[in-house]
């Protein structure tokens, strides 16, 4: 009881210095007395032992950076001996926290100061808020000691009710820092000290927390690596075992990137390239979406036919005889093709293959109707020069991307429509067929057109760069055949790179030689059908191409022919006809009932739409290819119509425009046309084209107008057997027009045989069909004046008069 009352008696000790470490009270540590400082406090303290009673006192003073702290701890050796590893050791107890106070003399070598013991006691019963905070640091100390494997500790912990040893305990934790420590010892109030002790605990198992979560998740990546490594390298000695099972080389199928494109036969520049994206391939990891993007441009490279070409078949004589066999007429495109063939097969003989890096290639361009055989055209020119065969549909297309592909950085990126196609081919030097090039569209993905510059131009596409392969592709062998319905619907810019050549439409006899040739075969086939059961007479075929249809093309005829054959194959099934039986033109009738199309030479004089004044036959092409087409012209009543001039029919403005021409053409004119053109003053004309729902325009009918208003002022008919074309100027003067082939061929399909063209179109009868122009008496003019001294009858009885029949 003596040593208790004088426990907070001012006190003189040694200091016992501790470097970087702190001792709390209620601590036991082993210090080694080798250390001269250490050896020296404890000396010092058994000399002062020897005059007092009780063990020898150390005061145990942190030492941080050679600064003591301003506390330290009452600590009393417990026993003096030596330690495990054999050298001379100390066993100190922590008693109390001493505030030190002005250094002093003692016995021995030792620093000597006063000291203070500090008041730590608390108020008992502990108050409700630090029983919690009690109950708490047990918890959490409880809870890392057993994950630490502690359990011996648990007991102890849990035994200690007082508060300040209960903060002091954390002393052992080998989880604070020396600061932290320091803070814990100078915290003299017990109930702040067992706050920070509990705020330390918390800190670190959340820290501890956090740490093994991440590691969870470390681990647990490295077993799926692993898991999956090793089910790769099963799975590999699984396809080595197959293969040598089945009698298959070792490496086959196999995925080694590198060795497929050291062994592929690429290109210098495109081997370097795709050894550039094997290194990604092997630096990046399984998991990476690169890899597989990757992955996908190598099979994408390796899968081109870099050096695969075909062998043009160089027979001109026979590559000439595959057209004629496939195709009848066409006769522009069956020479270009064999004018190619003859130029290439000089060039290679003469080691003229490649030029400049150029290979010779070509580019045409196939205009026309629907129906003359655009597209089947490109089959026969790859048959005939003994090269493969692709199709690409532009119809619709308006993304820039689907020429060019897709950048490799967009998910689902894929080559361009050009790349794929040679991919399908198989070949470097393909006929690939752009089909319907006019019927490519832009917004604001981009001008597809715009793209096919490059690959349609021989000077530049030797060098194409597709955006997603991003190589070099060789297109100047590729024979390139684009098909067009319309030519002013493709751009300016892309039509200056291709070769113009124009399908203007059959004549009636090649109608009927590839109705005999190619479509009845065909239908024969599809409706059942042999050819020694049904035949069809050329006065048949002949009337289903004259009066069942009328167009440029053969398509109408294809399923005329195909309706006929399906209806005779009824009525045998039904019992009505015995086979074999042969169609002739009387049967028509019956089976699939009246022509649609009857020439107006064919018709009663009365009816026909030239029986009276003001109605004149013109010619014009339309998108189907050349039509007739009738104009109309009246004279209003004086008294109720305004004067002026009327237009109907859907005109455009070029048209309206020529309308007005030919109106003051005859008003300037009529007195030496001797027309009575005052009644062009005092009434208004009228000048419609039937056919209204369809838009005309063009200057070509200003001779037809011309002359219907001319035969309305004179009361004299125009001859049904003439049809005309031709543009009007102010001074009478006929100027030349378009598509004069496909005109006559529609004024020979409508059964007229006079036609008038102007003088400058003179030149394209070159191009119309031989046995066509022997049929027509064409009259090529200059000036109005002959137009209307040729297409009107004579003044004298006009009304009785017999109208010629077309021959």
């Amino acid at each position: 009881m003596a040593a208790e009352s004088a426990a907070f008696t001012p006190l003189t000790l040694p200091v016992l210095p501790l470097d970087d470490e702190v001792v709390l009270p209620g601590m036991v540590v082993p210090l080694d007395l080798s250390d001269a400082e250490v050896r020296a406090a404890v000396e010092a303290a058994q000399a002062a032992a020897r005059s007092e009673p009780g063990k020898p006192r150390v005061l145990l003073v942190p030492r941080i950076d050679g600064t003591h702290a301003a506390t330290g701890v009452l600590g009393t050796v417990e026993q003096v001996g030596r330690l495990a590893d054999g050298d001379p050791g100390a066993l100190i107890r922590g008693r109390g926290r001493v505030r030190i106070g002005a250094g002093t003399t003692g016995p021995g070598a030792a620093l000597w100061v006063e000291g203070t013991r500090v008041d730590e006691t608390v108020p008992e019963p502990l108050p409700g808020q630090v029983a919690e905070l009690v109950k708490e640091y047990k918890a959490l100390a409880t809870a890392w000691l057993r994950k630490r494997g502690a359990w011996q500790v648990v007991d102890r912990v849990q035994a200690i009710d007082d508060v300040s040893a209960l903060a002091d305990n954390s002393g052992y934790s080998p989880f604070l820092t020396t600061e932290q420590k320091v803070e814990l010892l100078e915290t003299t109030d017990p109930v702040a000290r067992l706050k920070l002790a509990t705020q330390q605990l918390r800190d670190h198992l959340a820290e501890q927390d956090v740490a093994e979560t991440i590691a969870k998740d470390v681990q647990e990546g490295v077993d799926k690596q692993q898991r999956e490594f090793l089910l790769r390298r099963q799975l590999e000695a699984v396809r080595k075992e197959l293969r040598e099972i089945n009698g298959e080389q070792d490496g086959e199928e196999s995925d080694d990137y590198r060795a497929r494109v050291e062994a592929a036969d690429l290109p210098e520049k495109v081997r370097e390239a795709a050894l550039k994206e094997v290194d990604k391939l092997e630096r990046s990891s399984d998991q990476s979406p690169e890899g597989s993007w990757i992955r996908t441009w190598l099979d994408t490279v390796l899968e081109m036919p870099w050096s695969e070409r075909t062998e043009d078949a160089y027979d001109i004589q026979g590559a000439q005889a595959v057209l004629d066999a496939e195709h009848a007429g066409l006769e522009d495109v069956k020479e270009r093709i064999t004018e190619y063939l003859a130029v290439r097969k000089r060039r290679g003989d003469r080691g003229l293959g490649v030029v400049g890096g150029r290979r010779g290639g070509a580019v045409l361009a196939l205009v026309g109707p629907p129906g003359v055989g655009k597209t089947s055209l490109g089959e026969s020119v790859a048959h005939a020069m003994g090269r493969k065969f692709v199709r690409v549909a532009l119809g619709g297309v308006r993304d820039e991307a689907e020429i060019r592909g897709h950048r490799r950085t967009y998910v689902g990126a894929l080559p361009g429509r050009i790349v794929r196609a040679i991919k399908e081919a198989g070949s470097m030097n393909p006929v690939v067929l752009l089909d319907e090039i006019d019927k490519v569209g832009s917004d604001f993905r981009g001008d597809p057109a715009a793209a096919l510059l490059e690959v349609l131009d021989p000077a530049q596409n030797h060098t194409f760069r597709d955006h997603y392969l991003e190589v070099e592709l060789d297109l100047s062998d590729v024979v390139f055949l684009a098909t067009a319905n319309v030519l002013e619907a493709i751009p300016e810019a892309l039509l200056d790179r291709m070769e113009l050549v124009r399908l203007d439409g059959y004549t009636e006899d090649e109608k009927v030689v590839i109705a005999r040739d190619h479509l009845l075969p065909r239908q024969l086939e599809r409706a059942g059908l042999d050819a020694d059961e049904v035949t069809v007479d050329e006065g048949a075929l002949r009337k289903l191409a004259g009066e069942y249809t009328r167009e440029a093309g053969v398509r109408t005829l294809e399923r005329s022919i195909a309706r006929l054959l399906r209806k005779v194959a009824a009525q045998h099934e039904l019992g009505e006809r015995e086979l074999p039986f042969t169609v002739t033109e009387g049967d028509l009738r019956g089976l699939i009932g009246r022509p649609h199309h009857v020439p107006e030479s064919a018709q009663d004089p009365a009816e026909r739409r030239t029986a009276v004044p003001g109605v004149a036959t013109g010619l014009a092409v339309t998108g189907a290819g050349g039509d007739v087409l009738y104009v109309e012209a009246s004279l209003a009543d004086p008294e109720t119509g305004a004067a002026g001039l009327t237009l109907t029919g859907q005109l455009g403005d070029v048209m309206k425009e020529s309308a007005q021409i030919a109106l003051s053409f005859l008003r300037s004119h009529g007195a030496e046309l001797e027309l009575p053109v005052g009644d062009l003053k005092d009434r208004g004309a009228h000048i419609h084209f039937p056919a209204g729902a369809v838009p005309k325009d063009g200057p070509s009918a200003g001779v037809t107008m011309t002359t219907a208003l001319a035969s309305l002022l004179s009361g004299r008919l125009v001859r049904t057997d003439v049809a005309m074309t031709g543009e009007v100027s102010l001074t009478g003067r006929v100027l030349p027009i378009g598509g004069v082939k496909q005109k006559l061929l529609a004024a020979h399909r409508a059964g007229v045989t006079t036609v008038i063209i102007p003088k400058r179109n003179e030149p394209d009868l070159d191009d119309v069909p031989a046995e066509v122009l022997d049929k027509l008496d064409v009259h090529a003019v200059t000036d109005v004046r002959q137009v209307l001294e040729l297409a009107l009858a004579p003044a004298t009885n006009a009304a009785e008069r017999e109208v010629p029949v077309a021959a």
